[in-house]
């Protein structure tokens, strides 16, 4: 077994174990804020000292008082060094102050005991009082992310130790570590709507190391040109310019500090360094709960790292969105079209990852969630190229724990545990087909986050969105790609984009009202050299290009050929991913998300040969496919139930033919129904009292156990009895169940299935005469823990009514076939 040891005593990371309490105050985290004072002409202002002196108060919202109240790292700790950074004062109208130099007047110099007095000359002005303080946010007992001194407290408080410690098993029994949601820290925790210029009483955060970086890019009165980190009537270019280089500043800083020195460590002691940032509804681009840039601050770590958890990927919301803050807040287009593909992304393009990402996957969905929902996420996230999970959560405490439900084993109570083991061994399955190798994406899309900093921007998954429903695969790029130390490998040459080993064939640029000096020259040379650039809806600011509808998008790609394979007939629900190994081999994994049988045919550029892998039952079969030399293509059927997967392997003809020795057909349900008696005899018992069941009962299907037992869960057993010959075709069919399904006949076991249509081979088992037909239905832990107390879904206002169904839900039958 390998552990990977989590970084810290408790989320988010960046507490160093509680080491921050005997450090130096400068080692602290801090924030930078502002004071607004306006005036007209003529008009004499006034500011007192104690304001110019000392930040305005922090008041702690509810959440961050219900959360942080009896932690020595919370809302309530004071500290005593506020300062003032600058006190400008700059006129607003006609030649205004951020645009020329001579209408922005530096006060400081006329400070006196009382405070500072300005006489307003001609025009409208305001008084801007950038102030430092390190009493804002919830965790002030945290490290600085942007000071490398505050970041060695972390790894000198947790991971030095531990190699002190357990040395001889770094890179054996440890694989490596983990960073859970480290923060910036600045502003209220988890406000998601906290960008530059968002409130005049938003903090941002600072560090002695970004103070100096500003100056220097900046000018002795960087103070002053701060103030366009709040203001938002100013000149929108001078606005961008500003506020570009303070967010650059930030991020490189996190990388810079963070990220890198901490894996740099890791990779040094023979470990990896892994983890998360929140991405939640694209906040990855901004500070507070999230850390600026998604790629750099993960920049350091062997893995891209994601994070799922309650209610953000769910079936059929791919356009659903939820504005519930802070916990109930959805853009249905993020996570269905940018989460997963941020991870595979940076995986891809970024050097340091060798094609590894990862997500954290399964928790807080609460324990309605079972193995059902479970295979859809696992799908969701594999199809979109993540290759690593690390599935939440097992926990140690009595059941029922409420903190991030479901919990897989829950001391036994769980009666999916052993479905989730088989879940898992289907994910591993496919998993080791995409690894190490690397996928094809034939569409670029640039990464909003660097614009999102300067001005008016559309997601980069609004483009997803429309490729990804079209069968268009893509990944993000962020603008840093196209720096001069090209640390993402980037090569440009006649027709010809590549990144790392990611090879395009044309690059989407969302609408932006602004993009970096280095994506202006590029895409000059990317125009030159004939390569397709496409900006959708509208130019940013200086850049010259074809602009091309949203809604245009995917066809044009079609017709240019970007695409690389189409489905018939056309379907927004079908997904697949493509991935090459390096012996020659290749994968096609296809996904269906929509919830009805899709029945159609693939047509794929590749010539070589091709045989169906079915991951769940571990067997291969015939593709039936069909080479048209012509065109260059392979077409091949896809049927595709909601909830499954199918799997193309491409490869030699004599590895196919191999692989094809050990073929077993997928189990179809056809032929004469067999009858089975009406009434089912039904037995029920919880998960920790498994094999013992209570009495039986006679009922009919489909079942309304859920009705008659309302707050039960666990396993529900069917018995009935069918007469049959040894020897025979036998297919036992169950439209629907909640959830987790075994089937035994004759005492037998046949196998644990997850999602419906439950099919099995009955066959093997059968006997002459009468056999005895047993199915075992495991069910959610919704119904039982809905007895229990939830503090937590109370103060978020979720619903906990239990909703599931149990048992059989639909219906059974046995089908005899004479071949």
């Amino acid at each position: 077994m390998k552990v990977w040891i989590l970084d810290d005593s408790h989320f988010p990371t960046g507490y160093a174990n509680g080491a921050m309490k005997d450090q130096p105050l400068e080692l602290y985290r801090q924030s930078i804020t502002c004071r607004q004072y306006k005036g007209t002409c003529g008009e004499t202002m006034m500011i007192p000292k104690a304001e110019l002196e000392v930040a305005e108060p922090f008041e702690p919202n509810m959440m961050e008082k219900m959360m942080t109240h009896n932690s020595a790292d919370g809302a309530t700790k004071q500290f005593a060094d506020d300062r003032m950074l600058g006190v400008y004062a700059i006129r607003q109208d006609g030649a205004d102050g951020f645009t020329n130099k001579e209408n922005r007047i530096d006060l400081s110099g006329m400070i006196t005991e009382e405070g500072v007095t300005f006489q307003v000359p001609e025009g409208n002005w305001k008084i801007y009082v950038t102030q430092l303080t390190r009493n804002r946010g919830s965790h002030r007992d945290y490290i600085n992310m942007m000071d490398k001194a505050s970041c060695k407290v972390q790894i000198e408080a947790v991971y030095e130790p531990h190699w002190v410690h357990y040395k001889e098993e770094f890179g054996k029994t440890i694989a490596g570590f983990f960073s859970d949601e480290p923060e910036l820290g600045n502003g209220h925790l988890y406000d998601q709507d906290n960008g530059l210029g968002c409130s005049p009483a938003m903090d941002y955060p600072w560090s002695r190391e970004l103070e100096a970086r500003l100056k220097e890019e900046l000018g002795e009165d960087f103070a002053g040109q701060l103030a366009l980190l709040w203001e938002q009537d100013a000149d929108a270019a001078e606005t961008a310019r500003v506020r570009y280089a303070y967010m650059d500043q930030v991020s490189r800083l996190v990388e810079e500090d963070f990220s890198r020195p901490i894996g740099e460590w890791c990779r040094a002691h023979g470990v990896r360094y892994i983890g998360h940032l929140i991405e939640d509804n694209n906040h990855a681009s901004k500070t507070g709960s999230s850390l600026g840039h998604f790629f750099r601050g993960l920049a350091g770590q062997d893995m891209a790292g994601i994070d799922d958890i309650g209610g953000q990927v769910m079936p059929g919301q791919e356009d659903v969105d939820l504005n519930m803050p802070p916990f109930r807040s959805r853009n249905g287009s993020f996570y269905h079209y940018g989460l997963g593909k941020l991870g595979s992304s940076a995986a891809a393009i970024e050097p340091l990852k060798n094609g590894d990402s990862m997500c954290e996957i399964f928790g807080a969905y609460g324990w309605a969630e079972g193995v059902r929902l479970e295979k859809y996420l696992l799908d969701h996230f594999m199809v979109r190229g993540i290759n690593h999970f690390v599935p939440h959560a097992f926990s140690g405490k009595d059941y029922p724990d409420p903190d991030c439900p479901p919990h897989f084993y829950a001391h036994g109570n769980n009666p999916q545990y052993r479905h989730f083991g088989a879940l898992m061994t289907y994910g591993n399955r496919v998993l080791e087909l995409i690894n190490g190798g690397r996928h094809i994406a034939p569409a670029a899309i640039l990464y909003h986050g660097e614009s999102d900093w300067m001005g008016e921007t559309m997601a980069s998954d609004i483009v997803g969105h429309r490729l990804y429903d079209n069968q268009i695969d893509y990944d993000y790029i962020p603008q840093d790609v196209f720096l001069d130390d090209n640390a993402y490998n980037m090569e440009i040459s006649e027709g010809m984009f590549r990144v790392n080993t990611q090879e395009y064939k044309a690059l989407i640029v969302p609408k932006l009202q602004f993009v970096t000096p280095h994506m202006k020259a590029v895409v000059k040379k990317l125009q030159a050299a004939h390569f397709p650039v496409y900006f959708i809806d509208g130019l940013p600011d200086g850049v010259d290009g074809e602009v091309v509808p949203l809604t245009d998008i995917a066809p044009l790609l079609r017709r240019q050929g970007a695409a690389e394979l189409s489905i018939a007939p056309e379907n927004e629900r079908v997904r697949y991913y493509h991935y090459e190994h390096r012996d020659g081999s290749a994968v096609y994994l296809f996904v269906n998300e929509g919830d009805k049988v899709y029945e159609g045919s693939a047509t794929i550029p590749d010539k070589r040969a091709c045989c169906v892998y079915d991951a769940w039952e571990n067997t291969v079969y015939g593709a039936d496919a069909v080479w048209d030399a012509d065109a260059g293509q392979t077409a091949v059927p896809l049927t595709l139930e909601p909830l499954k997967s199918q799997l193309f392997i491409f490869d030699k003809k004599e590895h196919v033919e191999e692989l094809l020795k050990q073929e077993k057909r997928p189990v179809i349900a056809s032929g004469e129904p067999i009858k089975l008696t009406e009434t089912w005899k039904r037995s029920i018992c919880r998960s920790i009292e498994y094999p013992n069941f209570g009495e039986k009962k006679e009922i009919t299907l489909p079942d309304l156990l859920h009705e008659e037992e309302p707050y039960f869960s666990g396993f529900v057993r069917y018995e009935n009895r069918f007469e049959a010959k040894a020897g025979g075709q036998y297919v036992l069919e169950i439209s629907d169940a909640h959830e987790g399904v075994e089937v035994f006949v004759n005492g037998t076991s046949l196998g644990i299935q997850i999602v419906p249509t439950y099919r099995y081979d009955l066959s093997p088992a059968v006997r002459d005469g009468e056999n005895e037909l047993m199915i075992e239905v495991a069910t959610t832990l919704e119904r039982e823990t809905a007895k229990f107390p939830n503090p937590y879904a109370k103060y978020i206002g979720q619903d906990v009514t239990p909703t599931s169904k149990s048992g059989i839900s639909g219906s059974v039958k046995i089908y005899r076939s004479d071949c």
